[in-house]
């Protein structure tokens, strides 16, 4: 029984022996090499680079605004108390000056008039008599036929009579431009935008009738902040688009001479002048898009592919010569033909990931292509 449980420690220390030398040569295969504390890193991906290329741009400044009459005039009513019998125009027509747009009812004014000008011929008979009896008196006054008094009275009776008559004439003068005002004349060219006049309707003086785009003109107000208006000024030219995608263009007319205490913002004046067919996609109120070109700059550009947007920030991916990948938060401008200007965090001898950037994150190493697409190896 004793030699029987000799063997079995025997055994066992046999075993544990085995597996403790195991493990000690496990552990000195996995040691790096002597000066070697960091394993290698794997190559995620091969990729194509660029140089930033530095590219002269034009400048140009990007604005919204909505659509909106040059001027607009009210036509309104000048008589007062008057039946409107007739309306010759409606929303749309095209006008012109001094054209016909409606009439009242002139009867209550010819009648007005009729008895004005018979009170004008009354006053003109009455100073007739006057001055008739006012010469006599005069004749009268060194033959002491006549007091004093009564030559007086025929004198002032005189003077009262001339007086009635240019009162009566005025009034004529008053019911003759009553008369003319029944018909409404069109104040301008343009076109009719709106129309509040109904038949029927008994209209007081300053009642609005009609609403009119002078000359068709119709303008661009386009909202730009302070910082960007210094670079505009009155005469440039600008580009703009509609929501129905009419392309127009305009030159800048006025600047505001003040911000909006709101906003913060200011209105630019572009006039715009559609062709015939234009005009069918351009509307006053209509929202447009556009942008005023100021000129050139010098910037440094990179391809459109090179640039990845993660979490609202836009970043370049540059690779050092052993081909470790940084990521780089940068600042962009305009995109123009397939280039991206780079306002901040780029330096121009940098080489720049144009192909594959979307599948990088920091630190990373790649493998640099030696032919890219578009030009030589750089």
């Amino acid at each position: 029984m004793t030699w029987y449980k000799n063997r079995i420690f025997l055994s066992a220390v046999v075993l544990i022996t085995g597996i403790s030398i195991y493990f000690i040569f496990a552990t000195s295969a996995n040691k790096p090499a002597h000066g070697d504390t960091t394993p290698e890193k794997q190559v995620a991906l091969t990729v194509n680079i660029e140089v930033p290329q530095q590219q002269n741009l034009p400048r140009q400044i990007n604005a919204n605004g909505n659509i909106a009459a040059w001027q607009e005039a009210i036509v309104s009513s000048e008589a007062d108390g008057l039946r409107l019998a007739e309306i010759y125009v409606n929303v749309g027509d095209r006008v012109r000056k001094d054209q016909l747009l409606a009439r009242f009812d002139p009867e209550t004014v010819t009648a007005d008039l009729a008895q004005a000008e018979a009170t004008l011929a009354e006053a003109l008979a009455n100073k007739d008599e006057a001055s008739t009896n006012a010469q006599r008196a005069r004749q009268l006054k060194n033959t002491g036929a006549l007091s004093e008094l009564q030559i007086d009275q025929y004198l002032a009776a005189d003077k009262t009579a001339r007086a009635r008559v240019q009162q009566a004439k005025a009034q004529v003068q008053y019911q003759r431009l009553r008369l003319e005002k029944t018909r409404v004349l069109a104040p301008d060219d343009g076109v009719i935008s709106a129309r509040s006049a109904t038949v029927g309707n008994v209209a007081n003086r300053g009642n609005e009738l009609f609403r009119l785009i002078r000359q068709e003109r119709l303008e661009w107000r386009a909202e730009l902040t302070a910082a960007e208006l210094p670079y505009l000024k009155p005469g440039m030219s600008a580009v703009l688009r509609t929501t129905a995608g009419t392309e127009l263009t305009g030159r800048i007319r006025a600047l505001a001479p003040a911000l909006d205490l709101q906003t913060r913002n200011a209105i630019v004046y572009v006039d715009i002048t559609p062709t015939p067919q234009q005009q069918l996609g351009v509307k006053a109120g209509m929202f447009a898009q556009g942008a005023f070109h100021v000129g050139e700059i010098s910037a440094l550009t990179v391809s459109q592919s090179a640039l990845v947007s993660r979490e609202g920030f836009h970043y370049l991916f540059a690779v050092d010569e052993a081909g470790n990948v940084s990521e780089i938060k940068v600042d962009i401008g305009q995109l123009y033909q397939g280039r991206f200007e780079i306002l901040t965090g780029l330096r121009p001898d940098m080489r720049i990931v144009t192909r594959g950037a979307s599948f990088l994150n920091h630190g990373e190493k790649v493998r640099v292509n030696p032919l890219p697409i578009g030009g030589a190896a750089q």
